[in-house]
C-alpha cells in the first residue's frame, strides 16, 4: 500500500483537521518523500512514518502543533532544516535507523528550543568518538539522547502517546481490582460475622431449651412430690380413723 492510500485509510471518515495522531508505518513512499500528509492536518500532534522508504523530509508540510515525530528505519541522511522551519514545537524526534553519518547533519535542530528527546540509535554517527558529548554540546536543550541523559540516567518509560486520545487505563483497572479485593474481603468478614452471630444465637437457643427442659422437669418433680404428700396425708388420716375405732 502506498503512503497516500494509507493516510486516507487512517482518516476513518474524519477530516484531516480532526486528527491528532497519525501512523502510516510500513507503507511505501514512491519517491522517498512525504506523501498524503498535508497542511490540512493542522491539529496533528503525533506523526509516525516508520519504515516507509523516506530519503528526505523536504516535502513535510507545515504542522505547527506537532510535538512528536517518529521517522525511524528510513534512509534519511540530512535535510533536517524542514523540521525546524515547519514543525517549530517538536519535543521528541526519533531518527534511529537512518543514514545520518555526521554530527553536523543534526545542527539544523538547534533552533527547536522545545526539543527534549532525540534518538539516533543505529545511525552511523553514533560510532564516532565523543558522539554523545558532541551532540549534547551542539543541542544543550536536549535532555535525553538515545534513551539516556548526559549523566547516563535512563529516560522514564514512554506514556504510549496518551495525547492521541487513548488515555491512561492501567490505574483504573488497578482501582477496580482493589475495589473487588475490598469487596471480597468485606463479604468474607460479613459472612464470618454472620456465622459467628448465628453460632452464638444457636448456643443461646440451646441454653434456653435446656432451661425450659429443666423447668419442666422441676414442675414435674413438684407435681410428683405434691401427689406423694397428698397420698401420705390420706394414709395418715386413715390410720387415725383406725385408732379411734
Amino acid at each position: 500500500m502506498d503512503m497516500k492510500k494509507k493516510v486516507n485509510l487512517e482518516l476513518r471518515d474524519r477530516s484531516p483537521a480532526e486528527v491528532s495522531m497519525l501512523a502510516v508505518d510500513k507503507c511505501l513512499s514512491s519517491d522517498g518523500e512525504v506523501q498524503g500528509v498535508t497542511e490540512e492536518f493542522k491539529g496533528l500532534e503525533v506523526l509516525r512514518m516508520v519504515n516507509v522508504g523516506l530519503k528526505s523530509l523536504s516535502k513535510l508540510p507545515s504542522l505547527p502543533k506537532l510535538h512528536k515525530l517518529d521517522v525511524s528505519d528510513n534512509a534519511i541522511c540530512g535535510g533536517l532544516e524542514a523540521l525546524a522551519e515547519k514543525c517549530p514545537n517538536l519535543a521528541d524526534i526519533n531518527l534511529s535507523g537512518n543514514k545520518i553519518r555526521e554530527v553536523g547533519a543534526i545542527e539544523a535542530l538547534k533552533s527547536l528550543k522545545n526539543l527534549k528527546t532525540l534518538d539516533l540509535f543505529g545511525c552511523e554517527v553514533t560510532t564516532l568518538d565523543d558522539y554523545r558529548d558532541d551532540v549534547f554540546r551542539l543541542l544543550p536543550h536536549v535532555t535525553f539522547l538515545d534513551g539516556y541523559d548526559r549523566h547516563d540516567n535512563e529516560a522514564p518509560d514512554s506514556d504510549n502517546d496518551q495525547d492521541d486520545g487513548a488515555g491512561p487505563h492501567g490505574d483504573d483497572d488497578e482501582d477496580e481490582e482493589d475495589e473487588d479485593d475490598v469487596s471480597e474481603e468485606d463479604e468474607e468478614e460479613v459472612g464470618l460475622s454472620y456465622l459467628m452471630k448465628e453460632g452464638i444465637q444457636d448456643e443461646e437457643d440451646d441454653g434456653d431449651y435446656v432451661e425450659e427442659e429443666e423447668d419442666e422437669e422441676d414442675e414435674e418433680d413438684g407435681d410428683e412430690e405434691a401427689v406423694q404428700g397428698e397420698k401420705r396425708k390420706r394414709d395418715d388420716d386413715d390410720d387415725g380413723d383406725d385408732d379411734d375405732e
